[in-house]
């Protein structure tokens, strides 16, 4: 093992300095610690101790001077950044404690990869960020007063989300659409009602889909399936629990696009009122319309749609206590009679942990931020794939 110019090993100055620590007599482990750091100025490990050694013996200048020369060794390890973040934090400065406790929090590996004292110190930091967001959050709601009351509604809600995530109060969910990705469509989770005028008429018709869901239910819901049916051999991921299962079923108005003769006449208020939206149509995929039930005690995994050129609208139906639904950063509880339209390839969920059914309907409409051209393009370079592929016949001949 190679030795330093004064005759010990890098093993021995450990060794010797721990011994020393343990026996509480820091002035030894210091003076020997302060001889590897400078006769190994690249070695890490001597750069920590050194710095919980000052830090024990209330020198936090040396301490921080120590943590500086283990940082620019490595500027992302993480026991030093939050060392530095506990230092800030005893000397008063919580804003840059805040500011540093969230740099450490960052490079943090795995809690369970973490000693007792190490999880303490994250866990504490991690306190200490959100009372000072909390704290920075109120102070800039106080300062905007005057300029917010400008905004509309809609407006308002969107400087909220712009506040949380920039204070990482709230996480920041953009698209991921798992086949289709347009250019240029913002990434919103719930759209602003004001954007559909129709929604008060899709509202107003809830007790005639209402009353047609039910009287399928009272006769045992014929026809309805599992939502999610993938062959066993495809990777199932998370939706491994919910192939194939009755605990989430659909009632289909469409089959590839295509309506269903019997589902339209079963329930033909229902049919009536989505078939006066705006409904996305592209060959084998849209538009579609759907019941979708959930079952007690049953949770829908978090996942993204497949194409960001269409939104999907929920109208809630049967809704129990203890249902909800999450789309990226904002959660909403279910209305019965309430209907909203979402970005389905920002990441969502649903739950329903009450003891009875949950219904609503589902169907899709365009992105009203697309043109008639770009709709019926879209569609055009769907149906050309299609062809290419074989999926449809090919009409060059």
């Amino acid at each position: 093992m190679e030795r330093t110019a004064s005759g010990r090993t890098s093993v021995e100055y450990e060794q010797l300095a721990t011994r020393a620590m343990m026996a509480g007599d820091f002035a030894t482990a210091r003076g020997l610690l302060d001889a590897w750091v400078q006769q190994e100025p690249t070695h890490l490990g001597a750069w920590l101790r050194r710095a919980a050694v000052c830090r024990q013996q209330g020198d936090t200048a040396a301490a921080f001077d120590s943590l500086s020369g283990a940082l620019k060794l490595d500027p992302r390890c993480f026991p030093a950044l939050l060392m530095v973040a506990t230092l800030l934090e005893r000397e008063g400065d919580v804003p840059a404690a805040a500011r540093q406790y969230e740099i450490a929090i960052a490079q943090a590996p795995p809690d369970e990869r973490l000693d007792a004292a190490s999880r303490s110190a994250l866990e504490h930091g991690r306190h200490i960020v959100a009372k000072h967001s909390a704290a920075l959050r109120d102070y800039i709601h106080a300062d905007l007063d005057t300029v917010r009351q400008d905004c509309t509604p809609s407006e308002q809600r969107r400087l909220e989300t712009f506040i949380d995530t920039t204070l990482r109060l709230r996480q920041r969910y953009m698209q991921q659409p798992m086949e289709y990705c347009y250019p240029g469509m913002p990434s919103i989770e719930f759209y602003d009602r004001s954007m559909f005028p129709w929604l008060v008429e899709l509202e107003a018709a809830t007790p005639d889909i209402r009353r047609e869901l039910l009287g399928l239910l009272d006769e045992g819901a014929p026809g309805f399936s599992p939502y999610v049916n993938y062959a066993e051999h495809m990777p199932l991921d998370q939706w491994r629990e919910l192939n194939r299962s009755p605990r989430w079923t659909a009632w289909h108005f469409y089959e590839r696009a295509t309506p269903i003769a019997d589902r339209w006449v079963r329930a033909p208020l229902t049919a009536a009122a989505f078939s006066r939206l705006p409904q996305a149509r592209v060959p084998l995929r849209s538009p579609t319309a759907l019941f979708s039930a959930l079952r007690p005690k049953t949770r829908i995994p978090p996942h993204t749609g497949i194409a960001n050129f269409r939104l999907l609208v929920h109208l809630a139906l049967v809704i129990p206590q203890g249902c909800g639904f999450r789309v990226g950063g904002e959660t909403r509880p279910w209305r019965e009679g309430e209907a909203w339209i979402f970005d389905d390839t920002i990441e969502h969920e649903a739950w329903n942990d009450s003891d009875e059914l949950r219904v609503i309907l589902i169907c899709d409409i365009w992105s009203p931020l697309l043109s008639l051209a770009e709709r019926e393009a879209i569609a055009a370079v769907i149906r050309a794939r299609d062809a290419y592929t074989g999926i449809i016949p090919r009409s060059d001949g």
